[in-house]
């Protein structure tokens, strides 16, 4: 009769590691639909999201007109 063989821990943690690859791919892909859901259902007239987020180094409308000519070239 055969014997069943030991999985070994190395082997659990890369099929661990792969599962949660794949969830994070599934939600990536799910916030992307629902991204694009988004953007077509909203209404037409080019009316920004005020609640955006900015990334880094991005400057806000209020900021870009605070700055005063001097302070560019500093």
């Amino acid at each position: 009769m055969a014997t069943k063989k030991q999985q070994t821990f190395a082997k659990m943690q890369r099929e661990q590691r792969v599962r949660e690859k794949r969830q994070l791919k599934a939600e990536k892909k799910q916030a992307a639909a629902e991204a694009k859901l988004a953007a077509l259902t909203a209404p037409e007239g080019g009316v920004e999201d005020s609640d955006a987020e900015l990334e880094d180094g991005d400057v806000t409308v209020e900021e870009a007109e605070s700055v005063q000519p001097e302070e560019l070239h500093a």
